[in-house]
This record gives structure tokens, C-alpha cells and sequence, in this order.
């Protein structure tokens, strides 16, 4: 008689702990979502980020909060991304948030911006150094909180129909970029043209713009910059480590459960790791093939980079004056890259400057 009660007990216990997992599944509500992206679904890596953030949300929260992911213009264009998140038009979105300067200068800040650190840095910066809570203070005043989840690394300088050797030669240029990169090659003579991934090709090949950068060679090969421009130069000092954020209307962020807090930050730390392992992995071969199809590699002179630097500290001091906002961002990522280097001269450079000199040997 007690081994039958013994057994019921037991029995009825394990019940309850079976009944008991999927109860706490359906104390979480279900969430939909969209997001926008700011690229196209034929860029792969900018376009993958969004997608597989998405799915790694879902997978962590076994399905129950999903989020839906839109390429460039599906429902808005890539330079509305900021204001759509903002005002709830959708609930998320995938960029780089220097594309909304014109909304104010600091959306560079948490990017990039010329001179930058590297993507090493930037990380360091964000997660380390106080730049996570001190770019989603900004953004909370666009009525946004935002994660990164992804990086390019280092970027090239673009493609040119002609050589440029000189700071002359950038009088008059009409050049497709983003960000402060633009306002400070419009401080050295070029016209600055912001255009969105899909129509650079066709405004190249008709000669709207005389140069355009994006992002580096795996991107630039699939977007065909090069049979419309030959001189491909680097490095692309406006963008030395650049981040890719996920958007999130500031009202959602709020109403989320912690633990789909914690998936979205997850998620946007494996999407990061991914999108800026993809670049470092595909860019070598993808820049071998665009030589040997006639691309002609070339480093920006040290006179151009030089102006560029100097053109470029100014323009901060400048907007620094007027923009709290920024010059709180700004001294703050400075003192950091400045510090960084410090060390990164001594082991990182040394090394890699080894390896590099030993590669043909």
C-alpha cells in the first residue's frame, strides 16, 4: 500500500514539473516585430546581418518573439530608417547610423567618423569605455535605444574615373559618401553626394558622380564599381572600424520582458561576430579578383591624408562649439582611440608588421 502511494506521489510529481516548463514558455507574450533594413537583400553580408538577427531572436525565445526583417524600401528607404524606428513606423532597423547627419552630426559618433578607431577599438569603446550608455542617452532623445550588430572593419577609399594624387584633384570631384566623411572632402574641394547602395552604379556609369565609395571589396565587386571606375584607393580614413546598429523604437525597448532584452542583446553580439568575421574572411580573395579583372589599386597620397586629418580635426572643434551633444560623444571616443593607440603601438602594430614583411618570404 505505501509502494502504490509512493508511486501516485511520485507520479503526480513529475506531472507537475512536466505541466510546470512550458507554463513559464506561456508567461511570455508573443511579440511581432519589423525591422528595416537600410540594404539591399543582393549585399549578403549588410543584408544577412538583419536577417540573422532576426532568426536568432526567434530561436532564443523559441519562436515567441519574432521579428520580420525588410530590405531597403520596402517599406521605407534606406535614409528614413532613423525616423521610421523613432516615430514607430516600425519597431526596428538595421543601419549605419552616420547616414542621418543630417538629423544631427552625432549619429556619426556611435559609427564612424573620420579617423576613427578601428573596429577592435570601437568595441572596446562601446563596451569598455562608456560608449554604449553614453550613444543610447543620445539616442534616446530621437526616441530610440540601439545595440551593435555588426562591423565592416577597416573600409576602402572607393572607386575614382580618374587618378587622385593630389589635393587638387578632389576640386569639384562628385563623390557618393556618407557620414562627416563628405563634409570634410567638401572642406577639401569635392561635392558630396549621398546615395543609397542600389542606385551608385547607375549614377557612376552615367556620370551623375565622378567617384563613389561603399565598403570594400566583397560588396564593391557584387555592386560592379569597377567596370565603371578603374582607380580603387584606400584606405578609407572615414571609416576605420565602422558599426552597424539595430534600431529600436525607444517605447518597445521599454515594454520587453528582460529576458527578450537579453535576446536581443545576444543576438546582436553573434550577428556583430558574424557580419565582421564574413568581411575579414571574403575581402582578400574578392580584392585578388577585382585586380586581376583590371582594377588598379592605389594609396591615397600622404599630402591627401594629411589635409584630410587636419580638415577633419577642424571640423570636430567646429560642431564641438555649437553641438553638446557631440563634443560629449566626441572627447569621449578621442580620448579612447588616443589611448588605445598608445598600446596598440607597442604588440598589435609590432606584430602585425612582422607578418605582413614575413608573408613573401
Amino acid at each position: 500500500m505505501k509502494r502504490r502511494q509512493f508511486l501516485a506521489t511520485a507520479a503526480g510529481g513529475v506531472a507537475a514539473t512536466a505541466l510546470a516548463a512550458p507554463a513559464v514558455g506561456q508567461s511570455m507574450p508573443e511579440v511581432r516585430w519589423r525591422l528595416q533594413s537600410a540594404f539591399p537583400k543582393s549585399l549578403d553580408t549588410l543584408w544577412g546581418g538583419a536577417d540573422l538577427f532576426c532568426r536568432l531572436v526567434s530561436d532564443l525565445t523559441e519562436g515567441r518573439f519574432q521579428i520580420q526583417p525588410f530590405a531597403a524600401g520596402e517599406i521605407v528607404g534606406t535614409f528614413q530608417v532613423a525616423d521610421a524606428v523613432g516615430d514607430g513606423t516600425v519597431e526596428a532597423g538595421y543601419a549605419t547610423t552616420y547616414y542621418y547627419v543630417g538629423k544631427d552630426p552625432t549619429f556619426a559618433l556611435p559609427c564612424d567618423f573620420p579617423f576613427g578607431p578601428n573596429a577592435r577599438q570601437k568595441t572596446a569603446w562601446m563596451y569598455h569605455g562608456g560608449g554604449l550608455d553614453l550613444c543610447n542617452e543620445f539616442f534616446a532623445k530621437h526616441r530610440m535605444y540601439a545595440v551593435p550588430a555588426g562591423n565592416t572593419g577597416a573600409q576602402m577609399g572607393g572607386w575614382y574615373r580618374k587618378e587622385i594624387k593630389t589635393v587638387q584633384d578632389l576640386q569639384g570631384l562628385k563623390i557618393r559618401i556618407g557620414g562627416l566623411g563628405g563634409q570634410v572632402l567638401q572642406q577639401l574641394g569635392a561635392v558630396p553626394q549621398q546615395i543609397a547602395a542600389g542606385d551608385i552604379y547607375p549614377a557612376l556609369e552615367r556620370g551623375t558622380i565622378d567617384a563613389a565609395e561603399f565598403v570594400g571589396p566583397y560588396d564593391d565587386e557584387k555592386l560592379g564599381f569597377s567596370k565603371v571606375a578603374p582607380f580603387y584607393y584606400y584606405p578609407g580614413w572615414w571609416d576605420g572600424g565602422p558599426l552597424i546598429h539595430v534600431m529600436i523604437n525607444i517605447n518597445r525597448w521599454n515594454a520587453l520582458p528582460k529576458v527578450y532584452r537579453a535576446a536581443v542583446n545576444a543576438a546582436a553580439a553573434q550577428t556583430y561576430i558574424d557580419v565582421l568575421g564574413k568581411y575579414d574572411a571574403r575581402n582578400p580573395a574578392a580584392v585578388r579578383r577585382l585586380v586581376g579583372a583590371g582594377a588598379q589599386l592605389r594609396p591615397f597620397s600622404q599630402e591627401l591624408m594629411e589635409a584630410a586629418f587636419k580638415a577633419s580635426n577642424e571640423l570636430y572643434d567646429e560642431i564641438s562649439t555649437k553641438n553638446p551633444d557631440f563634443k560629449k560623444l566626441y572627447e569621449s571616443v578621442r580620448a579612447f582611440r588616443n589611448e588605445e593607440y598608445l598600446w596598440f603601438q607597442v604588440a598589435e602594430y609590432a606584430y602585425d608588421s612582422f607578418l605582413i614583411r614575413s608573408r613573401a618570404k
